[in-house]
């Protein structure tokens, strides 16, 4: 059995999953400045509440069409800079895009002064962001996913999504705490810009620590960089094992870069599939609106920002559960049982809403379904679209399946605010409906896993590839 130097691999994992600390915190920090948003951008323009709330998911959301064109060249940067040089410039995207966001005004007026205008640029910085977090919600994975012995790998992926949780749940703890430094005005004034530029900082100590790590071994085998690429392989196993994966992995790479049908199409739309349920069962609604949600359960602002920490820490105790089953129980597994707690969960929480309980029923729903999805469609999706392509196609076909993660996000982002702020469905159920859809989804999901997706636990990723080849033209 080969040696390995766990040190290294975890040391690795660690650093490139900031990238996935940074997703976390950049796609959650919107919740604590939703308010505001409304309060000086949208308010003031005397819109429809149709138009109002269209325009609102839009500036919330808006970072996911960054996070869209980020995954989209994040395949073309892999290939051209490395997992690694892509790791740095998203950095740069959350350094710029958290402090622009913050302070929109800058470069073209005094603090405070633009009013409603600075929505525009707010977008702009917010997009900035999001193709940081596109970018390194598809490079980390699959980063991580070359670096580690197949043994080990589904857990050293899960990393990835234990940081993406270890940011929501920090910053659901620092937007409470900013909220708490001043009253409800100071909060809608002032409050909202330190919410979103305290991402900096984790921002500026990830791109400090990618300064010393090496490029994966698989991206410098493309490259031909044999030597570079054994020298990785050392540094994480012995002489033996080095060299039978870098061989291995020539042989995958005989043809270095193949067109993306070449295993068939069914290998694409699992990838895409997979990444459209992660995101058509809610979590996001969920994540980026649950102040609101627990407002519109009749709780106050402190206390709804509050019970956001409760889901935060939920989110990732159940990750960590994940943590020490997706190598042991396998990926389908779990994510068939992640789908039908998400589906009772969130047919329970539509329940809540529609019979207008005020009690800690909601929290309970919540709290349900944020464990459902930990142990399973968050960190499990991110371990298959990480193993499920061939080499000779990762970085397109994975740029193609995170991209359609973000197109989904996008959506389901911006068409929460406008279901769940119509008068007209929420006469009918009380804000219930959008929980509904989000559990049948989770239902298909689940029905999709059992019947089309493969189980890939304890497979090398070359072996992977042989699981399509049945199915190339």
């Amino acid at each position: 059995m080969a040696k390995t130097n766990p040190n290294l691999v975890v040391g690795l994992a660690v650093i490139a999953s900031l990238g996935g600390l940074l997703f976390g915190y950049d796609t959650a920090v919107i919740s604590g400045a939703v308010s505001a948003i409304d309060h000086n951008f949208i308010a003031p323009r005397g819109l429809s509440e149709a138009a109002g709330d269209s325009l609102s998911g839009w500036a919330v959301s808006s970072a996911l069409l960054g996070c869209v064109i980020g995954a989209l060249v994040g395949g073309p940067i892999s290939s051209v800079l490395g997992r690694k040089g892509g790791l740095i410039v998203a950095a740069l995207m959350f350094l710029v895009g958290s402090l622009g966001s913050a302070v929109p005004e800058i470069g073209l007026a005094p603090i405070g002064s633009l009013g409603p205008a600075a929505l525009m640029p707010f977008i702009i910085y917010r997009i900035i962001g999001g193709i940081g977090v596109g970018l390194s919600s598809m490079l980390a994975p699959l980063y991580i996913a070359e670096i580690s012995p197949p043994a080990d790998r589904g857990r050293m992926v899960t990393l990835q999504q234990i940081a993406i949780v270890v940011g929501i749940t920090l910053v659901y703890f620092v937007n409470w705490a900013i909220a708490s430094q001043g009253d409800e005005v100071w909060r809608l004034a002032t409050g909202w810009r330190w919410m979103l530029a305290s991402e900096a900082i984790p921002a500026a100590l990830f791109l400090f620590l990618l300064l010393f790590v090496p490029d994966s071994p698989r991206w410098y085998a493309l490259k031909g960089q044999t030597e570079k690429a054994l020298g990785v392989l050392r540094r994480l196993t012995d002489e033996q094992a080095a060299r039978a994966t870098l061989a291995e992995i020539q042989a995958t790479l005989v043809q270095r870069s193949r067109p993306l049908f070449s295993f068939g199409g069914k290998v694409i739309l699992v990838g895409i599939m997979l990444s459209v349920f992660q995101q058509f069962i809610g979590i996001n609604a969920v994540l980026y609106y649950g102040p609101q949600m627990f407002q519109n359960a009749g709780f106050s602002t402190n206390v709804a920002l509050l019970q956001t920490v409760v889901v935060g820490i939920a989110l990732l105790v159940f990750t960590l559960v994940a943590l020490v089953t997706v190598d042991r129980w396998g990926r389908k597994p779990l994510l068939i049982l992640g789908g039908a707690i998400q589906a009772v969960a969130m047919f329970a929480l539509g329940v809540q809403f529609a019979i207008h309980a005020t009690n800690a029923g909601p929290l309970i729903a919540a709290v349900a379904y944020i464990a459902g999805f930990s142990l399973s469609w968050g960190p499990v999706t991110w371990v298959m679209l990480a193993e499920i392509f061939p080499n000779s196609i990762k970085g397109k076909a994975m740029a193609i399946a995170v991209a359609a993660q973000w197109i989904a996000n996008l959506f389901i982002s911006w068409s929460f605010k406008v279901v769940d702020g119509s008068s007209a469905l929420n006469a009918i159920a009380n804000h219930a409906i959008a929980y509904w859809i989000y559990g049948a989804m989770s239902v298909l999901a689940a029905l999709f896993v059992w019947r089309v997706v493969p189980e890939t636990k304890q497979h090398s990723l070359e072996a992977i590839e042989s699981f399509w080849s049945k199915w190339a033209p």
